[in-house]
C-alpha cells in the first residue's frame, strides 16, 4: 500500500472513481432497487409457474429476505407476499411479469452505464440491442436464483438429516457447518457472473480480472447487512426523525450502501484491467 506501488494505484484510482461518481450512481441504485425489488419477484413467479416450479419463488424470497437487515425485512417481506398472492395466476400475473421485465431491465442498464464509465468506454450498440440483452439476463437470473435456492433448501435437509440420524452426524458437522457458507457463494457467484457479462465487450473477453469486485461487493453487502442495524440503533434509530417513514429511510439507506459498495467494485475490476499484466489493448472490441 505504499505510494507508488500497484496496490495503492489501484485502490487510489477505484477511490478516486467512487468520489467521482459513486455517490450518485448509489443513490439511483437505491431508487430502481426498491423500485424493482417487486416486479422482480413477480417475472419469477411467472415463470416458475411456467416450468411447474412455483415452491422456488418462496425459497429465493426468504434466501433474498435472509441477506438484508431486520428493519428492511420487516418493510418488504409482508408487501411482496402480497404482491405475489394478488398476481397469482391468469392474464394479470403475465401482464406484471411484462412490465416487470421492463422495469427490472432499467436497474440492469444502470448497472451496465456505471461499468462502462469505470472502464471510461461508450456503449457502442443501439438501445433495443441492449435492452434485449437486459431482458435476457433478467431470465437467465431468475432461473439461477431458483435453482440455487432450492439447492440449498435441499443442502439444509441434507444437514438435519446427517445431523439428527446418523451417528457419524457429530464427527462431520464441522464440513457440514460450511453449507453455511453457501448464500455468501450464491452472492458472490450471482455478483461475478453480472460484472463479467455487463463489462465492455473488450474487457470482457480481456485477462483482467472480474472476481475480485465480486468479491468486495459481496463481502461489503454482507458487512453492511451485519452492522447497519448496530449502527442505526447506537443512533438511537429514525424514528424520532421519520417516524412512520422510517423503516423506508433504512431500507433506502441499506440500498444505497450496497450500491456504493458494487461502485467500487466496478471500479476496481477497471483499476485492475489498466493494469501493464492485464493490457487489452489487443482485444476484440465488443459491445
Amino acid at each position: 500500500m505504499r505510494p507508488g506501488g500497484r496496490i495503492y494505484a489501484v485502490v487510489r484510482r477505484a477511490a478516486i472513481g467512487v468520489y467521482a461518481d459513486g455517490f450518485i450512481h448509489a443513490g439511483n441504485i437505491a431508487y430502481l432497487a426498491l423500485l424493482t425489488l417487486f416486479p422482480f419477484f413477480i417475472v419469477m413467479a411467472a415463470l416458475a409457474q411456467l416450468f411447474g416450479r412455483t415452491p422456488d419463488v418462496q425459497h429465493a424470497v426468504y434466501g433474498f429476505l435472509a441477506t438484508v437487515p431486520p428493519s428492511v425485512r420487516e418493510l418488504v417481506a409482508k408487501p411482496i407476499e402480497d404482491v405475489l398472492a394478488s398476481n397469482n395466476t391468469g392474464a394479470l400475473l403475465w401482464l406484471g411479469a411484462l412490465v416487470g421485465l421492463w422495469t427490472v431491465g432499467s436497474f440492469v442498464e444502470t448497472i451496465r452505464d456505471i461499468l462502462h464509465r469505470a472502464y471510461g468506454t461508450k456503449p457502442s450498440k443501439g438501445f433495443w440491442h441492449y435492452r434485449a440483452g437486459s431482458i435476457l439476463i433478467i431470465i437467465g437470473s431468475v432461473v439461477l436464483a431458483m435453482s440455487a435456492f432450492s439447492a440449498q433448501v435441499v443442502l439444509t435437509a441434507i444437514e438435519q438429516f446427517v445431523w439428527r440420524l446418523l451417528p457419524f452426524g457429530a464427527a462431520v458437522q464441522p464440513l457440514i457447518s460450511l453449507t453455511r457458507l453457501a448464500p455468501l457463494l450464491m452472492l458472490i457467484g450471482a455478483l461475478y457472473a453480472m460484472f463479467v457479462t455487463l463489462a465492455p465487450g473488450k474487457y470482457r473477453i480481456a485477462p483482467c480480472p472480474k472476481w475480485p469486485g465480486a468479491l468486495f461487493t459481496a463481502l461489503w453487502w454482507m458487512i453492511v447487512t451485519m452492522l447497519l442495524p448496530v449502527v442505526v440503533g447506537f443512533f438511537g434509530g429514525y424514528g424520532r426523525t421519520y417516524g412512520s417513514l422510517a423503516g423506508v429511510i433504512v431500507t433506502l439507506l441499506f440500498f444505497w450502501l450496497v450500491g456504493l459498495g458494487l461502485v467500487f467494485g466496478a471500479h476496481l475490476n477497471a483499476a485492475l484491467a489498466e493494469s501493464p499484466e492485464t493490457s487489452v489493448k489487443d482485444a476484440t472490441p465488443g459491445p
